[in-house]
């Protein structure tokens, strides 16, 4: 299974941000969506990922004190990507070693998706049951076996 299988059955809604919107109207822009992260994107190219792990520690920083603190003050401006053609094990893979719970999909420099933890793992999980659903009914149809002569 790829990337692309993901984002197809998931959808293609994106939410971005610049890198000098305040964290406060990122913060509200999560909140609204219901989504864990927002792709910071600056004259058209990615330039980072804020989550809320960044925005936690933001707010520790800050002591709960957001005022106009920039996104890119708070954003990972080095984030984890893959393309559409990216296997999902080896995305597993990546946001297991990096602790990313969010990935941005991207074909060369344009941005085409984000695929989350949550959505690794509904692919795995569908996949297996598929693949339980196809094996219960390859055993009911086995055939019978002659008896020996």
């Amino acid at each position: 299974m790829k990337v692309s299988d993901i984002l197809r059955v998931k959808g293609n809604a994106l939410y971005t941000v610049t890198p000098d919107e305040h964290l406060a109207h990122a913060v509200t822009v999560m909140a609204e969506k219901d989504i864990g992260s927002l792709v910071v994107m600056e004259h058209g190219e990615l330039v980072g990922i804020l989550t809320f792990r960044e925005v936690i520690q933001t707010l520790v920083r800050v002591k709960g004190h957001l005022g106009d603190v920039p996104v890119r003050t708070s954003m990972d401006d080095h984030p984890l990507t893959c393309t559409l053609e990216t296997d999902m094990d080896e995305v597993r893979r990546m946001m297991l070693d990096r602790h990313a719970r969010y990935m941005p999909v991207m074909d060369r420099k344009m941005l085409m998706g984000v695929v989350s933890f949550y959505d690794v793992a509904k692919a795995v999980v569908d996949s297996q049951n598929f693949e339980n659903r196809m094996l219960k009914a390859y055993i009911r149809d086995w055939p019978e076996e002659e008896a020996p002569s």
